[in-house]
């Protein structure tokens, strides 16, 4: 099989597997029919290197001689199970072992295959494994579904032709620049694009940039070698290494510094990584999705962001209209968002009175989806007996604002361009909401539905104290 034909089917199958046998050369044989059938395989020749692996790497599959010198097989399995690693162990015996097979099954073991028995068999039941492991992550999304982590209905046309863009970019491997501001719910439509991509039966990776410091960023994508640096006491596979044959989603690319923009570049570019403290290449093949609330092309023109990083990763470019533009959804979000609460705080909903929900109808939402999210969140948890209050109601959405209240302190001069009056509406609310919380960042972050990081971001752009 060719190279580039191998790598296909491995992204089809997405199933790592790790051989363990202390006879080395049935090792490679069994490596060489697995990966001739698409499986990424590794071997190695007792039960100790089998832990470590695991330590260091991410497998579906152990398959394990049960008889081996040191660590058997049995042994293998129990600690696998104590230590929780989500791994199905199929267990290699020989005729006079089989009883101590089926003890390995009641101790946790998916099954057992006799050596030297065709091996047709061993793949029969790697591929029942991996279809029941494709079933209980379809399964665990469907839950997911229902707990409300998806939420793509929309009644407005220019959210429905954003979903059918999004839909198209999935089918293709592209890299993909998802753009909206915070709250409106990048994270969801990076979800949905994944789960429409042909890499679905594979695992979505992310990543919030914005949330670390440099050096563990740089540690938690690339990842690095036993004393790279104080305090890696092992080996550890980043994020880039972790995602292959999957998806993998970088959230608030727009603040990460020059120096790693330089390094993401190269990754990306030529799917080759190094661990921090290594010098060996590691081959990677992921589908990469971005997301930002920041105008990249502005910080370009600022230099704070790499224009051919920028380029490399938004080969399609789809942005998310903010929830004051698709007005038509909000009563849709206030109906799913308090049958969601009502459901898991065990409460019987009456209706919600037409004063209450005109107010929630005609807020205009700063921080959008999860703004909204939140605020019926907190209705349902000072509710009595499933009825909403007005009492409820956070100041700005009862006063009627339209956004916060920034209308009542920003004069308006017809001279200006949209850009420029953003950002002195932008600077005038933060201003406003250090006023009222001076001495609680955490309270203002956690109102503009940024973090603390960004929130200073935003300070110093805005020369604020």
């Amino acid at each position: 099989m060719k190279q580039e034909e191998r790598k296909n089917k491995m992204v089809k199958e997405n199933v790592r597997i790790l051989v363990v046998d202390d006879e080395a050369e049935y090792c490679e044989v069994l490596k060489m029919i697995l990966e001739n059938n698409g499986y990424a395989t590794e071997t190695c020749c007792d039960g100790n290197a089998a832990l470590k692996c695991l330590e260091e790497g991410s497998f579906d599959i152990v398959i394990s001689d049960l008889n081996m010198p040191g660590m058997d097989g049995y042994h293998l399995l129990k600690e696998i199970k104590n230590r929780k690693y989500d791994v199905e162990v199929v267990m290699l015996t020989a005729f006079g072992t089989i009883e101590r097979a089926v003890e390995a099954m009641k101790a946790g073991a998916y099954t057992y295959v006799t050596k030297g028995d065709d091996p047709e068999e061993l793949l029969l039941e790697i591929k029942k494994i991996k279809e029941l492991r494709l079933i209980s992550r379809k399964s665990k999304r469907l839950e997911e579904m229902v707990k409300g982590e998806y939420m793509l209905q929309s009644k407005n046309h220019q959210y429905k032709q954003m979903l059918m863009l999004a839909k198209k970019a999935a089918a293709s491997e592209s890299n993909i620049l998802i753009l909206g501001e915070s709250g409106t719910g990048k994270e969801v439509l990076a979800s949905f694009i994944h789960e429409n991509s042909k890499r679905s039966e594979a695992e979505m990776l992310e990543l919030n940039c914005q949330a670390l410091s440099e050096s563990i960023l740089e540690s938690e994508l690339f990842g690095h070698e036993k004393g790279a640096f104080t305090g890696a006491d092992q080996r550890r596979c980043g994020l880039f290494e972790a995602s292959n044959g999957g998806t993998l989603f970088l959230d608030e690319i727009g603040g990460v510094s020059m120096n790693l923009q330089a390094k993401l570049l190269k990754a990306i570019e030529n799917k080759i990584i190094y661990r921090m403290g290594s010098s060996k290449p590691i081959n990677v093949d992921f589908r990469l999705i971005t997301a930002t609330n920041r105008d990249l092309k502005e910080d370009m023109d600022k230099e704070v962001f790499r224009s051919d990083l920028f380029y490399r990763i938004s080969t399609i470019v789809i942005e998310i209209p903010p929830l004051r533009e698709r007005r038509e959804d909000i009563p849709l979000f206030i109906n799913y968002f308090v049958d969601k609460y009502a459901r898991e705080m065990n409460k019987n909903m009456t209706e919600i009175p037409d004063k209450v929900r005109s107010l929630l109808e005609a807020y205009d939402y700063p921080g959008n989806v999860r703004e909204l999210k939140n605020i019926i969140e907190r209705c349902m948890v000072l509710s009595d007996q499933g009825e909403i209050k007005e009492e409820y109601l956070p100041t700005d959405v009862c006063s009627g604002s339209k956004s916060g209240h920034i209308q009542n302190i920003l004069p308006t001069d017809y001279t200006e361009s949209l850009r420029e009056y953003r950002n002195k509406a932008e600077k005038a609310y933060i201003e406003n909401l250090i006023e009222k919380y001076p001495k609680d960042m955490n309270k203002v972050a956690e109102i503009l539905s940024i973090s603390r990081r960004q929130l200073f971001n935003k300070l110093v752009e805005f020369g604020l104290k």
